[in-house]
């Protein structure tokens, strides 16, 4: 993995539009930051990108300030320290160990999440398991209460007399006064009551 990302970067420097001769400097550099300052004076802005560019592929080092090197390597997104302006042959040996061990810890922290979401949702269902249900009597009080519906209460049926007061109250009430529908039965019976005295003073007068 690492050789192939290497030889993409050197591919993609290849393909640079603009090619400079390795001879642009006026003496070979020691280090990137030397390379770097003498390709800053190359006369056009193409001409100094390509420059950069060849440095960089040339000097995988940079300076520090105390002295010496450090080696940025982008795939274990980690710096080491180097002697020189590029990894000697057991430095880059050593860089290539720790990207193994960079990658096994990479491995081994994702088990880890991923064995601490399985305990967390089999404690989460545990959780669940172990509350006590419901004794049966509360769970038979329970679907009692929801099954209940309630029943009206019948009325007594009232007795004749009881109805037919209830029926005079309820015309008396709403007949207006003087409405011929409600003072006929008053003059019904007046009527009813003065043929009764006729008639039985007819009877007597003959009888006598």
């Amino acid at each position: 993995m690492r050789t192939s990302a290497l030889l993409v970067a050197v591919g993609l420097i290849a393909l640079l539009p603009v090619r400079v001769s390795s001879q642009w400097w006026s003496r070979a550099p020691a280090d990137f930051e030397e390379c770097a300052d003498a390709a800053e004076k190359a006369a056009t802005k193409e001409e100094k990108t390509a420059a950069l560019a060849e440095c960089n592929a040339k000097f995988a080092g940079r300076r520090k300030p105390g002295g010496g090197y450090t080696y940025y390597d982008f795939m274990q997104d980690r710096t080491f320290d180097i002697a020189g302006p590029n990894p000697t042959p057991e430095e880059q040996k050593n860089i290539d160990q720790q990207y193994t061990v960079y990658l096994e810890n990479q491995r081994r922290n994702s088990i880890a999440a991923a064995a601490a979401t399985v305990a967390a949702k089999q404690q989460e269902r545990e959780l669940q398991q172990s509350q006590p249900p419901l004794p049966p009597a509360e769970v038979q009080q329970a679907s009692l209460k929801s099954d209940i519906v309630r029943v009206p209460v019948p009325v007594q049926r009232p007795t004749k007399q009881q109805q037919a007061a209830y029926d005079a109250r309820l015309k008396a009430a709403s007949c207006a006064k003087h409405e011929f529908s409600c003072e006929w039965p008053k003059l019904s019976e007046s009527l009813n009551g003065l043929k009764k005295l006729f008639s039985s003073n007819s009877a007597k007068a003959k009888g006598s």
